[in-house]
């Protein structure tokens, strides 16, 4: 049952990063005035990036048993799988824990950087592990 979880929760985990990022906060600011989207959209990212660490622990774990092949073998060329997960938690751990400690500090025009570009960064670090997710996903269904 394990090696079957390995092959559906990468794209389960995407499904949910696109919905967040697609449907849930857009429809926050929609609906809210923006302050009270800004924490209704925080909460949601308070959430995901929990959920983010432990899927990619999960994985991990999957992926270092002896009999797991086929979705986390190791590959011989470009990122295995094991890296792209690191890089997954790297993303969830600076894009989130790390940029939102300073938010609060940049809205109140405090700090060496603005509340814009730390939502930048935060964004691109989103980006870049929902591709790592989504290529995860498309491994699985290939394999």
């Amino acid at each position: 049952m394990l090696p079957r979880w390995a092959l559906w929760l990468p794209g389960v985990w995407l499904g949910i990063l696109l919905c967040i990022a697609l449907i849930a906060a857009p429809a926050a600011f929609a609906v809210l005035p923006a302050a009270d989207a800004g924490r209704v959209v925080s909460r949601i990212f308070v959430q995901e990036g929990w959920l983010s660490l432990a899927l990619a622990a999960l994985l991990l774990f999957l992926q270092r048993r002896p009999q797991q092949r086929g979705l986390f073998a190791v590959r011989r060329t470009g990122l295995g799988n094991a890296s792209l997960l690191w890089a997954t938690v790297l993303c969830t751990l600076l894009g989130y824990f790390a940029v939102q400690s300073l938010m609060p500090a940049a809205r109140a025009g405090q700090g060496p950087f603005s509340f814009g570009q730390l939502h930048a960064v935060s964004t691109v670090f989103y980006a870049i592990k929902t591709l790592a997710v989504a290529v995860l996903a498309w491994r699985a269904v290939r394999d």
